[in-house]
């Protein structure tokens, strides 16, 4: 059967600075920007712990401090608490939600790292044969056990997983003689792009340098001798890139139609 699924840890980069964010970047990481009332990295870390990936490496970079801060403050910022002030350490917790059963191991991985170079600095904590790895900045209601089925029969160093991104634009539709019949606003494209839902053996460290983009010579090697996959997902995904997609994120968690959040489901 080779490895369990659960013993799988679940690497997220969150170390870039979102420049295309700036709005909400200027003073805390992209992973702590809110959809709704909890920071995205929040909704990606629920969305491996409800498949029962709840072992988290986190390779902080930009203001990384103010992740770990907010992790260190979990219990107290998401439920309600009693404070007596007389008793400064008095606290009583009067809990309105159940906290996560989640293990986090905290990595500083530079201000200025590359997302090959951030993985690479935490090989140490990679025990296992396998493990998962995401960006943290992008939501999906991706299978995850479809995933990792598909990595093991596939037995390649690195799986991907392949998404459909959405049109910036609406389309128009004409018949022959040019007369529209059909507006689509901003449809899903049929080309693929790197969804950043990988799955990866340990030897991938191997193709790693401290200094290497994750999307760049370590794939291009990987694809040259045929030792990576591509799971091809064709439900919901988005990330949060830009301001707009901030707002567009924000939109669909207050239309209560949310389809990554398959906790629930």
């Amino acid at each position: 059967m080779g490895v369990l699924m659960e013993d799988y840890k679940v690497v997220i980069l969150c170390g870039g600075k979102g420049t295309r964010l700036k709005e909400e970047t200027e003073f805390k990481p992209k992973p702590l920007v809110h959809v709704g009332n909890f920071p995205i990295l929040w909704h990606i870390m629920k969305h491996y712990s409800h498949y029962g990936y709840k072992d988290f490496i986190l390779c902080l970079g930009y203001k990384g401090g103010l992740i770990k801060e907010y992790f260190l403050n979990y219990k107290w910022m998401s439920n309600d608490f009693t404070l007596n002030l007389k008793k400064e350490n008095e606290r009583v917790v009067n809990y309105t939600r159940t906290d996560e059963d989640w293990t986090i191991t905290f990595v500083d991985t530079g201000a200025e790292t590359n997302t090959g170079g951030r993985i690479k600095r935490i090989e140490k904590y990679i025990k296992e044969d396998n493990f998962l790895a995401t960006y943290g900045d992008g939501v999906s209601n991706l299978n995850l056990r479809n995933l990792i089925k598909f990595h093991k029969d596939k037995n390649k160093i690195g799986t991907i997983t392949g998404v459909h991104p959405w049109s910036k634009y609406g389309t128009i539709h004409t018949n022959e003689e040019n007369v529209i019949h059909e507006f689509i606003e901003k449809p899903i494209l049929r080309d693929i792009i790197n969804g950043g839902f990988f799955v990866f053996k340990k030897e991938f460290f191997d193709y790693l340098d401290e200094n290497c983009i994750l999307e760049g010579e370590p794939f291009e090697k990987l694809a040259n001798q045929k030792q990576i996959a591509l799971f091809k997902h064709d439900g919901f995904w988005h990330c949060m890139d830009t301001y707009k997609d901030f707002q567009e994120l924000n939109n669909v968690w207050r239309s209560g139609n949310v389809p990554w959040k398959i906790w629930q489901s």
